[in-house]
């Protein structure tokens, strides 16, 4: 059985397809716990109405980064983590915390990388003029948003978008896109090895995680 620990920064919402799904489809693993860095989060009352450890790490409490994150390592560490998932936990976080769950730590970022790193990805998408655009997963790594790349999802976007409209469009993959790697995470068919992606390949291909939206 696997430990997963997510952190979080608001409300939660992948972190909530993650629990849906791991319930539903009766993954080899449990949510040990969800962290915030804040106790705002409302996040923190979905997990703990599923019956989730809930525990806040409050940045405001620390004078710097390697501070803070040394007290968010330690609080992490007590779960005995496997897979450490980002869900909205918006900290860019030390090299030094990244290298601790180095190959176990991944993210999920609005855009498909490495196009829009950052922030504001969805106003940016449309302002380039893209066609494409979506979320990714992708292994953390001390560069920011920069992390080897385990799928994507791919969403159009459309001549009258708002940043609204693609962003909920976007959202509605990611909920699809993050249980489905978690899960392959837990299960072993998929780890970093020398930074690389690899997938157990009698079981998946790395094109299975290319979700795709409503083209029509």
């Amino acid at each position: 059985m696997k430990n997963i620990v997510i952190l979080i920064s608001g409300r939660g919402s992948n972190m909530e397809a993650i629990i849906r799904a791991l319930h539903a489809e009766a993954w080899p693993a449990r949510i040990a716990a969800v962290i915030s860095n804040t106790a705002k989060a409302a996040g923190l009352a979905t997990a703990k109405d599923a019956g989730i450890v809930t525990q806040v790490v409050a940045q405001g409490e620390y004078g710097d980064r390697l501070s803070y994150d040394a007290a968010l390592l330690e609080a992490i560490d007590r779960y005995s983590p496997d897979l450490l998932v980002l869900a909205g936990f918006m900290r860019i976080l030390t090299a030094e915390f990244v290298r601790h769950y180095e190959g176990r730590i991944i993210n999920i970022h609005p855009s498909l990388l490495p196009s829009f790193t950052g922030l504001n990805t969805h106003e940016r998408a449309i302002e380039a003029g893209v066609r494409l655009h979506g979320a990714t997963v992708h292994f953390v790594t001390p560069e920011l948003d920069a992390g080897p790349i385990i799928a994507q999802a791919v969403v159009p976007v459309l001549p009258d978008d708002t940043e609204a409209a693609l962003a909920a469009r976007v959202l509605e993959q990611e909920h699809r896109l993050y249980p489905r790697v978690v899960r392959r995470f837990v299960e072993g068919k998929i780890r970093l090895q020398d930074g690389r992606v690899v997938f157990d390949d009698t079981i998946n291909t790395p094109g299975e995680y290319v979700l795709t939206g409503d083209f029509s």
